[in-house]
């Protein structure tokens, strides 16, 4: 959401002057201090640490999408299991992640679910996913290592870039509002059909649950030349009870095994879905990675 206050001339000359001291002081603070600033302004790592679900609910918007608005149920359970629900006018399909392995799921023409298992690519990105609190919450403890990388502009903010190579060896980049301390922008590479990329997240219009900060709109794609996908979170819940079979296929058996990354590894709630083509999978990200 791009908001621009027009002020009076000598109005905006003093915001401008003080924001221009702020910046100069802040400039040469450290990565640890930086996402020490951030972890304090997103809630705390206590508060966070407590956190062992999270659901999120809501609604997608997408130019690329079947429908123009799709409701979504997201599930998420740590270490790194997420259950993403979309319905698109009736038309509900499921990603789901285990931990280990995972499954696409879609109504089939003959009716039932057309479940196909994530391949290695897909995999590789849900197994990375920093599901619950992203990488910068305890980012010692999950093996993350970060770096500065400077000072950049990232949609007329001034933003703290950070280099974030994951303990599975992905190197993420994130960005942090330098006034707000808060993630605005997350950058993950991808694989597609078409070969590898970056996937562009946006963290918008934060709201405090329970004491945590988190977006309420998450856009995808941003920076691309395309209209970005939109999801808009309109309920959060915390430490739901959520049963492991919530992240199996339907039918309660794995119809086909899917791929895996080794030995790594439903709820009864109302599912609100979209289509699966405008979620998480190998060329869009997991909303379960990034801010919460």
């Amino acid at each position: 959401m791009r908001l621009r206050v027009v002020a009076a001339l000598a109005a905006g000359i003093t915001v401008a002057a003080l924001a221009s001291n702020g910046w100069a002081a802040d400039a040469d603070l450290s990565a640890a201090q930086i996402v020490e600033k951030n972890v304090a302004a997103r809630g705390g790592l206590e508060a966070w640490r407590k956190i062992q679900t999270m659901v999120w609910v809501g609604h997608m918007e997408s130019a690329h999408a079947p429908v123009p608005s799709m409701l979504f149920v997201l599930q998420q359970k740590r270490p790194n299991k997420t259950r993403f629900d979309v319905n698109a006018l009736g038309e509900k399909s499921e990603r789901i992640f285990d931990g280990a392995r995972g499954w696409k799921v879609k109504p089939s023409r003959q009716g039932g679910a057309d479940v196909q298992p994530f391949n290695f690519e897909e995999v590789k990105f849900a197994h990375a996913t920093q599901v619950i609190d992203g990488p910068l919450i305890d980012c010692l403890a999950k093996g993350n290592v970060v770096t500065l990388q400077g000072l950049d502009d990232v949609d007329g903010r001034k933003a703290y870039h950070l280099n974030v190579r994951l303990a599975s060896g992905e190197i993420d980049q994130v960005w942090i509002d330098a006034q707000t301390f808060l993630d605005i922008r997350y950058d993950r590479p991808s694989s597609s059909a078409t070969g590898p990329g970056t996937v562009s997240v946006s963290y918008r219009d934060y709201k405090k649950t329970e004491g945590l900060q988190i977006p309420s709109i998450i856009e995808t794609g941003v920076g691309s030349g395309v209209t970005p996908d939109r999801m808009v979170i309109e309920r959060v819940m915390l430490n739901v009870s959520i049963e492991d079979r919530s992240f199996k296929p339907p039918g309660g058996r794995d119809r086909r095994a899917g791929m895996s990354m080794g030995a790594q590894p439903q709820a009864p709630m109302r599912r609100a879905p979209i289509d699966s083509s405008a979620t998480p999978g190998a060329s869009s990200p997991d909303p379960a990675s990034g801010p919460k």
